[in-house]
C-alpha cells in the first residue's frame, strides 16, 4: 500500500511539474498581466487534474473522460517535448539579440569637448591659441547648463532606439515586446506542430492495423514443416476507446491469411469480463489449422487474470500457461511453449512465470516456439534453448521519441532481434494503451513464417 501511494504521489508531482513548465511557457511568456494570463493559469490547473481524474476514472467505469483525458495527456507530452527542444535555439536568439543590442549602444572613443559660441557653426572649430569665442556683445559665450541637452544631439533619439539603450538601462534585445514576439513565436510554433502530430497520431492509432510478414529461419526446423505460418497479434487493449468493432476487424483480417496457427501475445483487455466480455465474443470465430492459442499479458492482471483466463478459454483459444503443446504438422513436430507474464511474480492472482515448467524435460532436437508476452522474458527463455520468442507489450514505442525509453528495459522494441542467441520477433500490437495515438509506431499483425535450413 505504502509503495502504492508513493507511486502515486510521484506520478502526481510530475504532472504537476509538466503543467508548470507548460504553463510558463505558453501562457506567463505568451501574455502580459491580465484576464488573459488568469484564464490561461486556471486551464492549466484544470488541464492537470484532468490527468489523473482520466487514469482514475476510466478504471471506475468513467468512460466518457477517455477521449479528453487521454487526448490532452498525448497532445501535453509532445508540447513538452517539442518546447524543451526549443529552449536551446530560444536561448540561441535572446544571445545574438543581446549582443547586436550591446554592440549598437557601446559608445565610441571620447572627443575632445568643444564651446561653441551663440551664432556659430560647430563646423567651425578655434584654431589652437585662439581666444575663447565671445558674443557680439564682447562676454564669453554661455556654456550648457548641467544636464541640458544640445538640440541635435544623439541623445534626442528616443529610448530603445538604435544608439540608445531602452528605458531604464535596459539593452534594446530585453525589450518586452521583442521578448514577447519570440515568446509567442515559439508557443504557436510547439502548439501547431503538436496538433499536427497528435491528429496523425489518433487516425493512425484508429485506423486498421497494418499487416506485416516476416521469414524467420530455424535451425532444427524440418524441412516438412519449412514455411509453417503462424498469424501473430499482441496488445489488442480492448477497453474505453476499443469495443467488440475493433476485436471483428483484427479476427477477419486474421482470417484472411489461412494461418496454420494463430498466437495471440498478452494484453487483450483493459477490464474485467463483465465490462468487457461481449467485446472479446468475436474472438471464437478465429480460425487455423492446428489451434489457436494465448498466453497473459500484465494488463489482465490488472483486469481480473483468473476471470479472463476461463473467458478466453471457453472462446477457443488455448491458454497456454507456463506449458507447451505438441505441434504436429506435415509430419513433423515443434513445441509451442507460452509463459505466464513476469508481472505475475508476486501478485497473488496467479503462478508467476516458470520456464521450467514450460521448457524444461523436452526433446532438445525439436524446435521449439515460446510465447511470451514481454521480450524481456528472453533472458531466461535463452537459458532452455528457445528457438524462437513470439512477444509483444512495447507497442512498437507507441509514440516517438517514447520508444527511446522502451529500451532501457527492453531488449527488443519491434520486429526481429536476438538475445542471448535467442531470436526475438516483437509485434507492435493491434490496439493502443492510454492516449489513442500512435506516432511512428502503427498498429501490426504480424504473419510469421518458419523456415527450414
Amino acid at each position: 500500500m505504502l509503495a502504492m501511494a508513493t507511486f502515486v504521489g510521484f506520478v502526481v508531482l510530475v504532472i504537476g511539474l509538466i503543467h508548470y513548465y507548460l504553463w510558463r511557457r505558453l501562457v506567463r511568456d505568451t501574455t502580459r498581466p491580465g484576464r488573459a494570463r488568469r484564464v490561461g493559469a486556471a486551464a492549466a490547473v484544470l488541464l492537470a487534474l484532468l490527468v489523473p481524474a482520466t487514469m482514475a476514472g476510466t478504471q471506475n467505469g468513467f468512460y466518457w473522460l477517455a477521449w479528453p483525458g487521454y487526448v490532452w495527456l498525448a497532445l501535453m507530452f509532445y508540447l513538452l517535448v517539442l518546447l524543451l527542444v526549443l529552449e536551446v535555439p530560444t536561448a540561441v536568439t535572446r544571445l545574438v539579440l543581446r549582443r547586436r543590442a550591446r554592440s549598437v549602444t557601446s559608445p565610441g572613443p571620447a572627443a575632445e569637448p568643444a564651446l561653441v559660441g551663440a551664432g556659430t557653426s560647430a563646423a567651425a572649430p578655434t584654431e589652437a591659441g585662439d581666444p575663447p569665442l565671445t558674443s557680439d556683445a564682447g562676454d564669453p559665450a554661455p556654456s550648457a547648463e548641467a544636464g541640458d541637452t544640445p538640440p541635435g544631439h544623439p541623445g534626442d533619439a528616443a529610448p530603445g532606439a538604435p544608439g540608445r539603450p531602452a528605458a531604464g538601462g535596459a539593452p534594446a534585445s530585453h525589450d518586452p515586446s521583442r521578448r514577447l514576439l519570440l515568446a509567442r513565436g515559439a508557443a504557436i510554433f510547439a502548439g501547431l506542430t503538436a496538433a499536427g502530430v497528435t491528429g496523425y497520431g489518433v487516425r493512425t492509432a484508429m485506423g486498421p492495423p497494418r499487416l506485416d510478414r516476416v521469414r524467420i529461419p530455424l535451425a532444427k526446423l524440418p524441412r516438412s514443416m519449412d514455411g509453417l505460418r503462424i498469424a501473430t497479434v499482441s496488445d489488442i487493449h480492448l477497453g474505453p476507446l476499443r469495443g467488440r468493432a475493433h476485436t471483428e476487424r483484427i479476427v477477419a483480417m486474421i482470417n484472411r491469411l489461412d494461418a496454420d496457427l494463430v498466437a495471440v501475445v498478452g494484453d487483450l483487455v483493459d477490464g474485467s469480463v463483465a465490462e468487457l466480455g461481449r467485446a472479446a465474443e468475436p474472438l471464437r470465430d478465429l480460425r487455423s489449422r492446428y489451434g489457436s492459442f494465448f498466453v497473459t499479458g500484465n494488463h489482465e492482471y490488472y483486469s481480473g487474470v483468473e476471470e479472463w483466463v476461463r473467458e478466453v478459454d471457453r472462446l477457443g483459444l488455448r491458454v497456454l500457461q507456463n506449458e507447451r503443446q505438441e505441434i504436429r504438422a506435415r509430419g513433423g513436430v515443434l513445441d509451442l511453449a507460452g509463459v505466464n507474464d513476469v508481472t505475475a511474480d508476486g501478485t497473488g492472482l496467479a503462478a508467476p512465470a516458470d520456464y521450467a515448467a514450460a521448457l524444461g524435460d523436452r526433446d532438445p532436437s525439436r524446435p521449439v516456439v515460446l510465447l511470451a508476452h514481454q521480450p524481456v522474458a528472453a533472458h531466461e527463455a535463452a537459458k532452455f534453448g528457445v528457438d524462437l520468442q513470439l512477444s509483444g507489450h512495447t507497442h512498437g514505442g507507441q509514440m516517438v521519441p517514447f520508444n527511446l525509453a522502451v529500451k532501457l528495459q527492453q531488449p527488443v522494441v519491434s520486429g526481429l532481434g536476438e538475445v542471448d542467441g535467442t531470436k526475438v520477433y516483437v509485434t507492435n500490437g493491434a490496439g493502443f494503451w492510454g492516449p489513442p495515438v500512435r506516432v511512428g509506431a502503427p498498429p501490426q499483425v504480424t504473419l510469421v513464417e518458419l523456415r527450414a535450413p
